[in-house]
This record gives C-alpha cells, structure tokens and sequence, in this order.
C-alpha cells in the first residue's frame, strides 16, 4: 500500500510554513528534498567514521572506505551496470558529460566529425560539446522539436550519418517533461557507429534505468536529484571504454606510480577519481537508492502519474496558462506561461502563499526561444507530493493573476 503520509514523513523539511503556509515543495525538477535516512547516514560518517578513503590502515580509515565503496555497489546494482568498475563518482551530471568530452572526445573526435545533439537540451549537454567542436573542428548538429516538446524522429534520423561520432540526449527533458526514446536513439546511434552519452539527471529517480538493457555507452546523473546530497554524481560507462580514455585529472588516487619522468596510472574506476573524493556524498547517494528501492518504480510511476494529471487537468481549465511542453510521454513536470504575468514575478507571489516553483529558463535557453518566450514557470512533483499543494499552486496563480488584472 502506498502511504503518502509515512512517505512525507520521512522528509523533515516539508513540515515547516513559509510565510505562515504550509511548504507546497514543487521544484523538485532543480532539487528533491532528503529523507531522515540520508540525513542520517551523512551525519553518521562524520560522527563517528571521518577519515579518507584507500589510503589508511587505520580503524576509520577501513570503516569510510567500506562505506564509501558499498555506495558504489549499490549503484552498480541499481543501473545494473557490468561491473563497479564502470561506476565513476564525480561532481554531478554536468561533470560527468565535462568528463567524457574532454577525456573521450579529446581522443576520438576530429575536425570533419559530427556530434549529434537534440534541442531540448540542458545547457550542460550542449556547452561541452560546443567547447570540444571549438577545440577540434568538429560540428555540432541539432535535432529539432516540435510544439509538443517532442523529438522529431524523422528530422533526428536523417541528421544521424556516418559522420555522426557521438549522440548526447537527455533521457527526461527538466524544462518540459519529454521522455525520449533513448533504447531505439542508442540503436540507431550505433548502427551508424556512434558512441551515445544519456543525460538522466531528471529520470533516474523517475524511470527503471538498466543500462546493459539499454547498451548505452555513457549514461550520467546528480544524486541531489534522487533524494541524495548536493556535488555528487556519476558517471557509468563501458568498461572497454573508460579504459581506453586518457584520465580527466591528474592528482592523488588515480595514480599506480609516478615518478618525475613518466606516470602509471591506478585502474577503473579510480583512474578517473583524483584527489579525496565527496566521501559522504557518496554515502548519502547510496542511501537515497535504497530509499529509492524501498519504494519501488512500480509505486513511484503510479504515483506521479496521479500528480502530473491531476495538475495537468486543472492547468487546462485555468484561464490565461499556456502550457509549455505537451508530450505524449512525459513525467511530472508543468511547465507554463500566464497571460500579462512575468514567471519571475509569477514565482515570487506563489512564494508568499508557501508554494515553491521554478520561474526562468531552466538552463535550457533553446527551449525558451522555440516556444518563443523568455522563461516559464515550472511546477515538478515528486513522490512526497500531494492534490492538495497542486491546489494550492493554483489558489495562488489566481491570486497572483488577480494582482496583474
């Protein structure tokens, strides 16, 4: 059974007010709040296990190393990569993508080569890649959208040829909520010989994601939107290519032998991790996976389904909203604009009624100029979410259309 309450209360944040109203948490699509467990497990490796990892004999040392590694394992299993050695701890999603142009695109692409991009990308799926075209002469191609935030497939297939090296799309669009069909882009990607990187910030804490399934070579997220901390994410690759890319920074723990003349480098996953890692990030990532788990997808879809339609069926009955980003698989997002009310002044009077949304352009600037606006406002629900704070997001849009009538 699924219990709305037990779930929220596992979240301390969402019981406090905000100007004297109950908290309507909706911007999880920028962050998910935390539960006691993570809180918990953080606190617990600073209290009683803090010490560095790899490098110490000693009793903490052992202990921060078991946990910081168990954390490891447990993403492995939860992505269902090949092995643990595929599963790089970075900074986030967009260090992850960073990574894999630098190191990989540094070695593999050339001027004539094509990189593959699609228009509703997050800036952190495009900059990389325009800074790598820059370095190398490569060019950078774009598949284009329709007014429902879809990928046009067709258009997508005839810019995927044999120029094509690397395919960078987002699972789920944070600005409209899109799901892309990713399984059949993978396959027509390396059908033609490309290499494809899956940017699923928004989805893994939303979608089942099996990456031996998918055969995906390169799939990143951000724990900070799995219910996990801030400045900790991964990076999950084919092992026989992680091996074969030079190493994205140089320092401690990445290293086998240095000497003044030549460096050997330390074996996967470590060759890629220099320097002391977010020990407790990584603890705390582990533990919003099984946090994850202990919910289940099965549960986790049921339940944002409810909350997407819901909020989706009283946005086409307000007057004045436009929605932004209409597709036909979509989660969890709605993104909209009101007649005669900026989004930023839009986020600042529902603020006052205790509901918190996203008002700008989402680090997705391209979304902005095809839907021919200069920001949205974004409401995105999470499985802690109820009917009753849609109902409060829209008690508090009509105020806030009432102030600018």
């Amino acid at each position: 059974m699924f219990d709305i309450e037990q779930i929220r209360s596992d979240f301390p944040i969402l019981a406090q007010q905000i100007y004297g109203k109950p908290l309507a948490y909706l911007d999880n699509a920028a962050t998910t709040q935390k539960p006691q467990c993570v809180i918990d497990a953080i606190s617990h490796y600073y209290e009683c296990d803090n010490a560095n990892v790899h490098r110490g004999v000693h009793a903490l040392s052992e202990r921060a190393t078991a946990e910081y590694e168990g954390a490891r394992k447990i993403i492995a299993g939860f992505f269902n990569a090949r092995s643990e050695r595929e599963v790089i701890f970075t900074r986030g999603a967009t260090e992850a993508i960073n990574l894999v142009a630098s190191s990989w695109g540094g070695a593999n692409i050339k001027a004539g080569d094509e990189i593959l991009i699609t228009h509703m990308e997050h800036h952190s799926n495009i900059v990389p890649w325009q800074l790598l075209c820059e370095r190398t002469g490569a060019t950078l191609k774009v598949a284009p959208i329709n007014e429902a935030g879809e990928l046009i497939i067709e258009a997508f297939d005839d810019l995927l040829t044999e120029r094509t090296k690397l395919v960078g799309v987002v699972h789920m669009s944070n600005a409209l909520g899109t799901i892309n069909p990713i399984a059949s882009i993978i396959a027509k990607a390396h059908a033609v010989g490309a290499k494809v990187l899956i940017d699923g910030a928004q989805a893994a804490a939303h979608l089942a994601v099996d990456v031996q399934a998918l055969d995906v070579d390169f799939y990143v997220t951000s724990a900070h939107k799995m219910y996990g901390p801030t400045g900790i994410g991964v990076l999950i690759g084919k092992q026989s290519i992680l091996e074969s890319m030079p190493p994205y920074q140089g320092g401690g723990d990445m290293i086998r032998i240095v000497t003044f003349e030549k460096s050997e480098y330390s074996e996967l996953p470590y060759k890629f991790e220099a320097g002391t890692p977010h020990i407790s990030g990584a603890i705390g990532f582990g533990k919003a996976i099984e946090y994850i788990q202990s919910i289940g997808f099965d549960a986790i879809g049921k339940r944002e389904k409810e909350l997407l339609a819901y909020a989706t069926t009283k946005a086409e009955g307000f007057d004045g909203l436009r929605q932004i980003g209409t597709a036909a698989e979509k989660a969890c997002v709605l993104s909209f604009v009101l007649k005669s009310v900026h989004p930023h002044d839009l986020g600042t009077i529902v603020d006052r009624e205790g509901v918190a949304i996203r008002a700008g352009h989402h680090c997705a600037m391209p979304v902005m100029q095809f839907f021919k606006v200069p920001a949205t406002a974004r409401a995105s629900f999470s499985v802690y979410n109820t009917e009753a704070e849609i109902d409060a997001l829209f008690i508090a849009l009509k105020k806030a259309q009432d102030i600018f009538a």
